[in-house]
């Protein structure tokens, strides 16, 4: 699309170039994904509420973008027991669901808009995952997480799906793209990036150094600063792709900031960090859809973590300091 140079920060960067992107669009669908059976602690299905109890709908007004629709997944409520198959906790209900979430961000894409998901687990990113690649034929990735979701059936050590999210869009675990209708090609792990790492399973380990994935643990963002990692990010998820979609999950931030996520790990992203990411993401104009997920408001104080979500999702839609 653009081969102009790309100010970040006030550097002037002229190694980002993507010829495919679409850019972000002025309207944005919001999908609620209110699902919790693919994490390990109940409560992230009332994330998708809180967030809008917060003020998202007056943040995405207040930057001037047209909210197109508001559309709630029906999604499966919280079984006594979990039914097990294949090892996975709830596999039924995440297929479910993945089949609900691909099918509504597809048309948000056909329709114009910037599909925004708000989960829920982050198991729901693998219905994003499906109905992206239904139109983005080459699809780049920021993922931003304490943990790298790359576990498969075989190698979990505890069957919960949101630990699975990113292989079965790889298409490495037994159930993945393929199994949902209407999804497009597998995430190609060249154009999968990693940022805020720092709960790593061996198997995770091995997975990423296999695959070549690229990979910013918390060690490298201390080490060279979230302005080097966003651009080397971009430089990777751009790099011939059609699209960049950035999935967040809250448990990338340092519990003092946010204190209302299921698996919280110490040593995450500050508040500055996480927004100058979002805003050096945002002043790219590269990123065609984002997600925002495990938010527990049960493990929250005084609505903190899901307040500061919805900054987040501001930051990335374009809101500046000045």
């Amino acid at each position: 699309m653009k081969n102009e140079d790309t100010v970040l920060g006030g550097i002037q960067d002229t190694s980002i170039h993507t010829s495919h992107m679409s850019g972000q669009r002025n309207e944005v669908a919001i999908i609620k994904v209110p699902f919790g059976l693919g994490g390990a602690r109940g409560g992230a299905e009332l994330g998708p509420d809180e967030l809008i109890t917060a003020g998202l709908r007056r943040e995405i007004a207040s930057l001037g973008r047209v909210l197109s629709k508001e559309v709630r997944i029906d999604c499966p409520s919280v079984a006594a027991t979990p039914a097990v198959r294949n090892r996975v906790k709830y596999l039924n209900e995440v297929r479910q669901v993945s089949e609900k979430v691909c099918k509504e961000v597809s048309v948000a894409v056909e329709e114009g808009a910037f599909p925004l998901v708000l989960g829920g687990d982050h198991s729901v990113a693998i219905g994003t995952f499906a109905g992206l690649t239904a139109h983005y034929s080459n699809l780049g990735v920021i993922w931003f997480d304490a943990h790298a979701d790359l576990n498969t059936e075989e190698h979990s050590l505890s069957g919960n799906m949101h630990g699975m999210s990113v292989a079965a869009s790889l298409g490495h675990s037994a159930y993945n793209l393929s199994h949902i209708a209407g999804a497009g090609a597998f995430i190609n792990p060249s154009n999968l990036v990693y940022i805020g790492l720092r709960d790593l399973d061996e198997y995770e380990k091995e997975q990423i150094k296999r695959l070549g994935i690229q990979a910013f643990t918390m060690h490298d963002i201390d080490r060279i600063g979230i302005q080097q990692v966003i651009e080397q990010a971009l430089a990777t998820a751009g790099r011939g792709t059609d699209g960049i979609h950035v999935s967040f999950d809250m448990d990338c931030l340092d519990p003092r900031e946010a204190p209302g996520v299921g698996t919280p790990v110490p040593g995450g992203l500050n508040y500055r960090e996480a927004h100058y990411a979002l805003e050096l993401l945002a002043s790219t104009n590269q990123v065609t859809s984002m997600e925002l997920v495990e938010v527990n408001p049960l493990l929250d104080h005084n609505r903190h973590t899901a307040r500061l979500g919805v900054e987040l999702i501001a930051s990335l839609l374009g809101k500046r300091i000045l």
